[in-house]
């Protein structure tokens, strides 16, 4: 539920153009997803000039007398609010708009899916979404005025208050009042509007669930010219069951002292604001000590459903399990050997680990001889697949180690699994695992930080866990896929 763009357009009869362009906004983030969403069906916003005389056109504002069978036939009847414009060869829908007191007012809502064939009106959630807002910013206008001087003082506080009231496009507050306090213009007090995107309020026992997950991703080569790569990716996800319109909600994210600084921190678009050091900390810039370690504060108003509260990454000092693969062909054999390695700051509690050791372009296994040091293996002969079951613990030393022969059948293309990159010797072993109540940043929730501004106290749960993700191990004697960044080389 967004807007792509936001216009008042006042109608001047008897100038040239018809009108003036008072107002305008647009934003590019929403139009970017419009690129995405629409596809081949997308049409641009146009500049202000075209859609000025393609709204006007459409109204039958314009100077003309001349009957068009586009906009005047009786097929063409509108009864509700939502508008075609020819702009530019091409059709822009929808737009929606109405006229009050000689001003237009104007948006255009994102449609999340292809505009070819043309969605139902219901279906798109941003069309009720850009009426509230419209109507918003006429209350707005219109409330207190008494002449042209009182009219432009408000239109000026236009762009300041959309900043607050419809942030990247996402309509939070459509009573502009309520904004207009929160940046110390002189104001009167009103009672707070239900916001367009809250399609209703929470009534029940108050309580506030969050959630971190943190998942690993790793690639590991134990080669010179090659160095290994693993980033932490994290989502918070929250879900607030509070009674009232617009409860306030501040959540801190935190990290012990050796804790690894959170980084690239992309909020939703619920969040009311933000320190500055939280939105310059890039993995791209290289880490020093003066990196921004928290707290990290997110004041938000939060909707009736489980939201994504933020994402973030961040470059932990190790990987979690060190790795060590080689496998070697003898004649109609391989031979593995895996050795893996717990890092000793890491949390020797899992609620399940497995390594997949998977051999891709070959024949089912009719042979195999291993060792293992620790846990059990399993043979997936048509499969072609080994998976070392760990368990929920390593031992004490915190290393374990595998080695073995396969020896493999026929291929059958029908059944055999195949891939493009395992090639020969190019193989990779990939682990499996999930840590409860733990986060190789660090990164916890106070539960006595949490501050709700609304009626009632309510019950805090906070969770967290760490997964891994494209956990790869790849084999040492041979060519493997080199990653840089967030960049996959072949």
């Amino acid at each position: 539920m967004a807007q792509r763009a936001v216009w008042l357009l006042r109608h001047e009869p008897g100038t040239p153009p018809g009108g003036t362009v008072t107002f305008s906004r647009r934003y590019p983030t929403v139009e970017k997803r419009a690129k995405v969403f629409n596809g081949a069906s997308y049409v641009p916003i146009p500049e202000d000039g075209p859609f000025l005389k393609a709204l006007l056109f459409e109204f039958r504002l314009l100077d003309d007398k001349d009957f068009m069978e586009s906009r005047d036939s009786c097929s063409h009847i509108n009864k509700t609010s939502i508008y075609r414009l020819p702009v530019g060869g091409q059709e822009l829908w929808p737009v929606v708009a109405f006229l009050r007191n000689g001003m237009i007012y104007a948006s255009v809502p994102l449609v999340e899916q292809t505009l070819s064939p043309p969605p139902p009106l219901i279906s798109i959630s941003g069309i009720s979404q850009g009426l509230e807002l419209l109507y918003g910013i006429q209350d707005f206008l219109s409330s207190g005025q008494k002449n042209d001087t009182e009219l432009n003082t408000r239109l000026s506080q236009l762009p300041d208050l959309l900043l607050q009231a419809c942030p990247f496009g996402t309509l939070l507050d459509a009573n502009l009042q309520n904004s207009l306090d929160n940046i110390n213009f002189t104001s009167v007090t009103q009672l707070p509007k239900q916001p367009a995107w809250k399609a209703g309020i929470y009534k029940g026992k108050p309580q506030v669930s969050i959630s971190i997950t943190e998942k690993i991703k790793s690639m590991q080569y134990d080669k010179q010219d090659v160095a290994d790569m693993w980033q932490v990716v994290g989502t918070v996800i929250c879900k607030c069951d509070l009674e009232g319109i617009m409860p306030n909600v501040t959540i801190s994210l935190s990290l012990p002292t050796n804790g690894s600084p959170l980084q690239d921190i992309l909020v939703h678009p619920c969040v009311t604001s933000l320190d500055s050091a939280m939105l310059t900390a890039s993995s791209i810039d290289a880490m020093d000590d003066s990196a921004f370690s928290g707290p990290y504060k997110f004041p938000f108003t939060p909707p009736l459903e489980s939201f994504n509260l933020c994402y973030y990454t961040s470059q932990v000092p190790v990987p979690p399990i060190l790795g060590f693969y080689q496998m070697r062909e003898e004649e109609v054999q391989l031979k593995l050997t895996v050795n893996l390695k717990l890092h000793e700051s890491v949390k020797n509690n899992f609620e399940f680990c497995e390594a997949h050791i998977p051999f891709y372009n070959r024949g089912p296994i009719t042979h195999l001889e291993y060792k293992v040091s620790f846990g059990q293996l399993d043979v997936f002969r048509e499969k072609s697949l080994l998976v070392w079951t760990i368990g929920q613990k390593f031992p004490k030393s915190m290393e374990i180690s595998f080695a073995g022969t396969v020896t493999f059948g026929t291929r059958s293309r029908d059944k055999q699994p195949f891939d493009h990159i395992c090639i020969g010797t190019t193989a990779y072993v990939k682990l499996h695992f999930r840590i409860l109540d733990y986060t190789l940043t660090g990164c916890y929730v106070d539960q006595h930080s949490v501050q709700v501004f609304g009626s009632g106290k309510p019950k805090i749960n906070a969770r967290r866990k760490l997964l891994s993700s494209d956990y790869y191990i790849w084999n040492s004697k041979a060519p493997a896929p080199v990653t840089y960044g967030s960049l996959l080389l072949t």
